[in-house]
């Protein structure tokens, strides 16, 4: 875990610390290098002449309030691809509260390379260890909080992003059950329930059972349990966990099954989170369900037309076997439901269509519920966060998108049409109309795309943990929002 401390003054920093500061910061070393530095107006950055320093950077002014294009990552990334040393010096004294916790994020998360698979041969490389934060006395105290808050998000991210970045022939439902196991044990307010082919037939979770009864590897739902206090409602969170997307049978050309083993990253994020709130200690009860499947070809894979029966009794055509991760979903909403009736809200993620990048991009989430204070609870939080959200419709105009001949629904919209709404709609079915609920669509946070690769990115854990926090500042037994 990378760590952190606080000075309130550069004779305090470590030696050979990377420094980067705003250009304006009072608390800069007087020196002739430093003044030409400060009259450049974009990035000033050297590696000479700058002891006790390994390296300094000064950035302009607006990068440090800039939440909405996040101005301070994009300069920060390329400088840090390659850390000239393993501590770093960062000026805090001026900086937006929501652009601080995105870079604590990015520079926690450091925590975690593609490297650290061990699948590609690679020189060892300086890693970043410690944060240090250059304040003013009085704003430690704030500081720590936020500081703390941030490396404890940062932990479930790297956890989340470290398992989505495993090849899929290695992590599969059973792996990824091993695996939560493992980082689970290290809490003691965390319990594993695992179902395995057998039980979930047995349960009725119809669903589940066809999208991965077509594989070698089957499947499996996953309940993390966090008691952080002995009664009150119970918070839920489902995530879609499709270890591999082939598209079934509706297969998937190449160019599109390339980056599928991300698709179980709603999945990981929801363990990630389970992390996160077991290292805050949060006073909170929360079950986190994972819906793992593999959604591969086969003699006993779905076919398009079959009917599935979902554990709440719903039936559901499948007309498109590659849209999967909603069948995983639905039944997982229906069982939380079932197993927490008085759930105080359940909340769904997932890399579930690429319609919602067509309409939102790489950077917002997509959001549906027809729970109007979740929604505003969940947007508030994104801007808080800096990981934001974007409503979607969701109501009963899209009933016609999940109309079938031959049971309750279908899976997909024949027109084609509303594909990410028509999904949530579809989605809904599954929560009773007693638990707000909500569904985020995480096709385009999921990953960060940079020089045309993809990696996991951990969101929305910064995002949920947010609104996790401030709806505990809420009277939680009361029915939401307090």
């Amino acid at each position: 875990m990378i760590t952190y401390q606080f000075i309130s003054t550069l004779a305090d920093a470590k030696p050979n610390s990377h420094l980067i500061a705003r250009s304006a910061s009072s608390l800069l070393p007087e020196s002739a290098l430093v003044d030409e530095m400060r009259q450049q107006n974009t990035v000033a950055d050297t590696r000479f002449g700058c002891a006790p320093f390994a390296r300094i950077t000064l950035l302009p002014d607006a990068l440090w309030h800039d939440a909405l294009t996040e101005g301070l990552l994009a300069a920060l990334r390329p400088l840090l691809a390659v850390p000239a040393s393993a501590d770093i010096v960062l000026d805090v004294t001026d900086i937006g509260e929501v652009v601080l916790a995105q870079v604590l994020r990015f520079l926690f998360n450091q925590a975690h390379r593609l490297s650290d698979l061990k699948l590609k041969k690679t020189d060892d490389a300086v890693r970043l260890t410690c944060i240090t934060a250059l304040c003013l006395p009085e704003q430690r105290a704030k500081l720590e909080t936020i500081f703390r808050q941030q490396q404890a998000i940062a932990l479930g991210m790297v956890a989340a992003r470290r398992l989505a970045d495993i090849p899929s022939d290695r992590c599969t439902p059973q792996f990824m059950i091993e695996e939560a196991q493992k980082l689970c044990a290290t809490y003691p307010a965390l319990r594993c329930e695992v179902l395995n082919e057998k039980d979930i037939v047995e349960q009725g979770l119809g669903l589940l059972h066809a999208v991965g009864k077509g594989a070698a590897c089957p499947p499996r739902l996953l309940a993390v349990h966090y008691n952080g206090v002995s009664d009150g409602p119970v918070r839920c969170y489902v995530g879609k966990g499709i270890t591999f997307d082939t598209g079934g049978l509706w297969l998937k050309e190449g160019a599109g099954m390339y980056t599928m083993k991300y698709d179980m990253c709603g999945a990981a994020n929801v363990l990630g989170l389970m992390l996160t709130v077991a290292e805050l200690k949060l006073p909170v009860r929360i079950m986190g369900v994972l819906a793992l499947a593999e959604n591969a070809i086969g003699p006993e894979a779905m076919q398009p037309g079959t009917v599935a029966t979902a554990c709440n009794g719903t039936t559901v055509e499948i007309n498109n076997t590659d849209a999967e991760g909603r069948l995983v979903l639905a039944d997982a909403i229906a069982w939380a439901s079932q197993r927490h009736p008085q759930a105080r809200y359940i909340i769904d993620m997932a890399t579930l269509t690429g319609a919602v990048v067509k309409a939102l991009g790489y950077e917002l989430s997509g959001l549906m519920t027809q729970d109007e204070p979740l929604r505003e609870a969940l947007t508030g939080a994104g801007k808080r966060s800096g990981d934001e959200v974007w409503s979607l419709p969701l109501d009963a105009r899209l009933k016609k998108q999940t109309d079938s001949a031959i049971a309750d629904l279908c899976n997909t919209p024949t027109n084609n049409a509303a594909i990410s709404a028509s999904a949530a709609w579809l989605l809904h079915h599954f929560c009773p109309p007693t638990i707000p609920w909500a569904h985020l669509d995480i096709s385009g946070t999921a990953l960060w795309r940079e020089n045309g690769r993809s990696v996991a990115s951990g969101r929305p854990i910064p995002l949920l943990v947010e609104h996790l926090v401030g709806d505990l500042s809420r009277v939680t037994a009361a029915p939401y929002p307090a």
